[in-house]
């Protein structure tokens, strides 16, 4: 009995542990390969973008900046529904020039490698997590399994929640911005696809809060509390940003706000899940 006691604690106590440490050359091989295929998968998919560039510039890049956006369409609606009388966004489209002979094949290539990273965006964070996986204990395996899904997912969001809504009123907002009449705007490409693929990858990064604030909770760098104590401070920022970004109206600022607090108070409630079971963790030993 005794015998068979001390195989099953062994046993159990083999699972809850990560594997045989590797060398540090090891893990240097190791990361090279998969940072070789996270880069492969960005270059295949930038190529497959290059190749269909034409419905990636006219159905997707330049279409936040014409009236007939979905994103104008819809603020239409909302505004007749509420008894507001509103013509859209971006009723003077931009013009876009270019200035270099060079310039619109350079703005072609790094737009594909852009569109590359975030359609192979789930891969490359599978093959981090595959890097990191192996140093966790098998219990810290089966609570972060979903992670790949769960950053994917959250960057998709963001991606779609800057596409959508961030970049459309940042055009009407910006672009028709005058300082004198005597002043047009006739925006470079280059200065045009920068902000939008900027702004579309910034709103992608930010709806990782939620992930980033699980780690440093999980490692005791961030409390339930602290988040709570600085909500007001964090509000006003977010409104600080959404009043910069969109055009000088309640509605459109509260459209931009409403996501970004939300993702705020899942952080918080995240956190707390963390926290309790931190403590409980700590009781147990």
């Amino acid at each position: 009995m005794a015998e068979g006691t001390n195989q099953e604690e062994q046993s159990t106590k083999s699972k809850n542990e990560p594997k045989a440490e590797m060398s540090f050359l090891d893990h240097l091989e190791a990361l090279r390969w998969h940072i070789i295929k996270a880069i492969s998968s960005i270059a295949i998919c930038g190529v497959v973008a290059y190749i269909y560039s034409d419905f990636i510039w006219n159905s997707i890049l330049l279409a936040p900046k014409s009236p007939d956006f979905w994103t104008s369409r819809m603020l239409v609606k909302v505004t007749n529904l509420l008894g507001v009388q509103s013509a859209g966004l971006n009723q003077h489209p931009i013009q876009l020039i270019n200035f270099n002979l060079s310039g619109q094949f350079m703005v072609d290539v790094w737009t594909a490698i852009i569109a590359g990273f975030i359609v192979s965006f789930p891969y490359v964070v599978y093959q981090f997590w595959s890097f990191i996986k192996p140093a966790l204990y098998e219990n810290e395996r089966k609570y972060a399994s979903g992670a790949v899904a769960v950053m994917s997912g959250l960057f998709l969001l963001g991606v779609l929640f800057g596409y959508y809504l961030i970049v459309p009123f940042s055009l009407d907002w910006l672009g028709s911005y005058s300082i004198s009449k005597e002043v047009l705007n006739q925006i470079n490409i280059l200065s045009y696809i920068s902000s939008v693929t900027s702004i579309v990858i910034a709103g992608g990064v930010s709806f990782e809060l939620p992930v980033v604030v699980y780690f440093l909770s999980k490692v005791g760098l961030l409390t339930p509390k602290f988040l709570k104590k600085y909500r007001r401070h964090s509000y006003v920022v977010l409104l600080i940003i959404a009043a910069i970004i969109t055009p000088p109206d309640v509605l459109s600022q509260t459209i931009v706000c409403i996501p970004l607090f939300i993702l705020y108070e899942l952080s918080i409630f995240i956190s707390a899940r963390v926290d309790k079971a931190n403590k409980r963790r700590l009781e147990e030993i």
